[in-house]
Order: C-alpha cells, then sequence, then structure tokens
C-alpha cells in the first residue's frame, strides 16, 4: 500500500521523510494529524511519534516508557488504550508489550497524581501505540483511535468483502482521474464503486466519522477540527464528469451495496444494475472496468472458476475495447484463464493472500492498427 499511500502523502503537501513497506512518515503537528485523518483514503491509521529508543528486554522498556510526561497527552481521569507489535526474543506474547506499556503509562500518573486514567481494550479514546522490534522501540499516540481503513459507510459487508483502503489503492494504481467511466462488475458490497464516487466527488472519507483518537489528546481544539470539517465539505463537488455503474447477478449483493451508498452519500451518482458481468452497460468514452472475481481457496472451487475467468476475457475482447481493464485476484493459475497478456502486473496483499491486479490495454482495432504501424 506504501506507494499509494505515499502518492496520498504528498497530494496534500506533506513531505515524505521515509517509505517503508508498511508505511510512510512525514512531519507536521497533531492538527496535521487531524487533516491527514480526514483526508486519507489508503491509510490504516496515522501516528504521532514521540520517541525512539534502545531497549532489549522488558525492565528496559518500561524504565524508557516511565520517563515520558504521559500527562501532557493523557488526561488523568481519561481512558487510554494500547496496542503493540512486538519481535522480541525476550516476549512470547505481544499483549505482555501492551501490559508493559500500560504499567509504566500508569505508574508514572500514580506517582505524580496519586491517581492514574483508566485503561482497557476499548480504542474509542486515547490510543497508544508500540513497535517493538529486537532492541529497538518506538512510542507513538495513535491518532486515528479505531481504524480509518473503515470509511463508515459499509453497514452490510456480506462475505469477504474488500476493504476500503484497498478498493481506493486500486483505483489510485489503475490511475483512473474520476472523470472518465468506472464500470464495476461483480461489485459485491459496492466498495470500489463506492471509493470511486467519493474519490471523483472530492469527499473525504473522514467525514463519515465522529469520533478520532486526537479528540480524546489533551490541547484538542474542538473548535479547529469543526473549521476544517466545514472547509472540507465545500471543497466537494455535487456531480461526477462520467459514469460510475456497479453491478452483480446477486440481488442480496445488490441491496447491500445500494444501501452502503446510501449511507455515504453517493448512492445517486452510481447507477445499479443487477444483472450478469456479461451484460453490463459499457458507455461510450471509455474508462475502465475493474472485476474482483472469487479466488477459488477452497479445494475443488478453482477448477469451477475457470470458466468464470475465461468468459472475463471473453466480456473483455468483445465488450470492453476503448477501455482499460483490470482483474484483482489472488489465483494466478485461473488469471491465465483470461487469455489476455497483462501490460501490468501490480503486486497488493488482500489480508494475507498475496494477489495481483491486472492491467490489459482493450484496443478498439488490434495493437498495430492503434500504433499506427
Amino acid at each position: 500500500m506504501s506507494p499509494w499511500l505515499k502518492m496520498e502523502v504528498e497530494a496534500l503537501g506533506f513531505p515524505i521523510i521515509s517509505e517503508g513497506f508498511m508505511g510512510v512518515e512525514t512531519q507536521g503537528t497533531m492538527q496535521d494529524c487531524m487533516r491527514l485523518n480526514l483526508w486519507l483514503r489508503a491509510a490504516h491509521r496515522v501516528l504521532y511519534h514521540l520517541k525512539s529508543f534502545v531497549a532489549p528486554g522488558p525492565d528496559q522498556l518500561y524504565d524508557k516508557l516511565v520517563e515520558i510526561e504521559w500527562e501532557n497527552y493523557i488526561d488523568a481521569q481519561g481512558y487510554f488504550s494500547v496496542i503493540s507489535y512486538a519481535n522480541n526474543e525476550e516476549i512470547l506474547d505481544t499483549r505482555f508489550a501492551s501490559l508493559k506499556c500500560k504499567d509504566a503509562i500508569a505508574d508514572r500518573f500514580f506517582k505524580k497524581f496519586k491517581s492514574r486514567p483508566d485503561s482497557g481494550p476499548e480504542k474509542n479514546k486515547a490510543v497508544v501505540f508500540l513497535h517493538w522490534k529486537d532492541e529497538q522501540a518506538s512510542i507513538y499516540i495513535d491518532t486515528s483511535g479505531e481504524t480509518i481503513a473503515k470509511h463508515g459507510y459499509r453497514k452490510i459487508p456480506l462475505k469477504a468483502p474488500m476493504q476500503e483502503t484497498l478498493a481506493a489503492a486500486l483505483l489510485y494504481a489503475s490511475g483512473w482521474d474520476g472523470k472518465t467511466n468506472l464500470l464495476n462488475p461483480m461489485c459485491g458490497s459496492g466498495t470500489i464503486a463506492i471509493e470511486a464516487a467519493l474519490m471523483a466527488t472530492n469527499r473525504a472519507p473522514g467525514l463519515l466519522r465522529s469520533n478520532f483518537g486526537f479528540m480524546h489528546i489533551k490541547g484538542f481544539e474542538e473548535t479547529a477540527w469543526e473549521e476544517l470539517r466545514d472547509k472540507t465539505r465545500k471543497q466537494a463537488v455535487k456531480k461526477t464528469e462520467g459514469k460510475i455503474i456497479a453491478s452483480d447477478s446477486n440481488a442480496e449483493a445488490m441491496a447491500a451495496a445500494l444501501n452502503n451508498a446510501k449511507t455515504a452519500g453517493v448512492d445517486h451518482l452510481i447507477e445499479f444494475e443487477t444483472c450478469d458481468f456479461r451484460k453490463s452497460t459499457i458507455p461510450e468514452g471509455g474508462g475502465i472496468v475493474m472485476l474482483n472475481p472469487e479466488y477459488g481457496e477452497r479445494l475443488g472451487e478453482e477448477e469451477q472458476l475457470e470458466t468464470v475467468y475465461k468468459e472475463i476475457g471473453d466480456f473483455f475482447k468483445q465488450q470492453c475495447k476503448g477501455y482499460k481493464g483490470y482483474v484483482f485476484t489472488g489465483n494466478l493459475n485461473l488469471a491465465k484463464k483470461i487469455g489476455l497478456k497483462a501490460k501490468r502486473r501490480i503486486e497488493f496483499y488482500n489480508g494475507t493472500i498475496d494477489c495481483r491486479l491486472l492491467e490489459y490495454e482493450l484496443y478498439e482495432g488490434s495493437k498495430r492498427v492503434k500504433e499506427g504501424v
């Protein structure tokens, strides 16, 4: 996800300090965190860095954490939770690292104020994030709280739904500019089409949420937040330049997609069709057509899906000329059945599944004619 997240952060005017497999690092204030939480579509959380240090074991970790002035961030009468990533040879359970962190914060408060904030698993208040790998530890305020990977509109997800962040990243990777047509056969609960509508109308996904972690950090400026939200709302446009069409043969899926689109406030921007993907409406003018077929994860399913993937190839060749075709799949054996040569194969992970977004150029004529040869 990092390349697409980097693109988003830069587009918002922030510098990229470093880029890794799991995220990007930028520079800014706690107020900047509010804007990032509001606008980022391909991010899971926005972390505000407090300190990095060497901690060979749990005792050293505790000693460093108890030195941090937690009273500047967390209210003594408030509530906090800790989430952590820990890969250290001295611990067997990540929960132990989280407990050590909680103890350090609570002990500092008790030593200074003879009282301490409540703590537990809920992530709807102040959230602290610990990253501890080998001897290197970093501690952050998680300004998102609950993950911002959930954009707040998917009330009816159905089976194995695509995460909103992944859908947004696929659209970024396709290069879709929001001005041409976007066709999404096999749309399931509608995530790709809804993300496309939000992008095309410049609607920030964070506007659909009422609670973030930064709201529970000392110094939170509610007036500044409301002003930012109002300004962001005014930046949205009312209509899309191209058509967004979502279709699925499953009536239950289409009902879920429509409900989710209504929650997102974009149902009037998407044309919904209950039909087999081969009967989807293909408007003139070109654009992109993106499908996310099943992968055939269970024994025996792959053979049944071979015909589906072959029919996707036929659908592309016969009906989608002038468009760019995309297939997102976690099964490259099935992808071969499409029968077209992919121009690009972009790597993604859907959960733990290694996937590819395959791009196909669907020329009006032969490639030779298209290139003027």
